[in-house]
């Protein structure tokens, strides 16, 4: 009759470690070694989600509706010097020989929403 025997507890040659902490170790190092592919696909895959989402839906995008038209009247000498977007909102700096000015447009409306003339002091 055999009689069942302890684990054996003593270390492998040349280790300080018994097989029974060599398998285990084993075990944890595949563990974290999924758990750290699994974590960076995760991280990937949220990030082509967000991005996706910002690109399809952005809130305040500054879009102007298909088909209108906005007109805006200015000096016949005048230039546009720079612009700005903000949402749905745009600036615009108009440089003429009466001075530089300022105009405020809607995108979404079209409509001028304001008109600030520049004057050095």
């Amino acid at each position: 009759m055999a009689v069942a025997s302890e684990p054996d507890n003593t270390p492998l040659p040349g280790t300080v470690f018994t097989p029974r902490q060599v398998r285990m170790l084993k075990i944890a190092v595949i563990v974290m070694g999924i758990a750290l592919v699994g974590g960076f696909a995760l991280v990937l895959a949220t990030m082509v989600y967000q991005a996706s989402r910002i690109a399809n839906e952005s809130p305040g995008k500054a879009s102007v509706p298909a088909g209108m038209d906005a007109e805006l009247a200015i000096p016949p000498d005048a230039t546009v010097t720079s612009l700005a977007l903000d949402g749905d909102r745009i600036a615009l700096h108009l440089q003429s020989s009466a001075g530089a000015e300022i105009a405020v447009i809607d995108l979404k409306t079209g409509q001028v929403l304001s008109r600030v003339r520049l004057k050095s002091r």
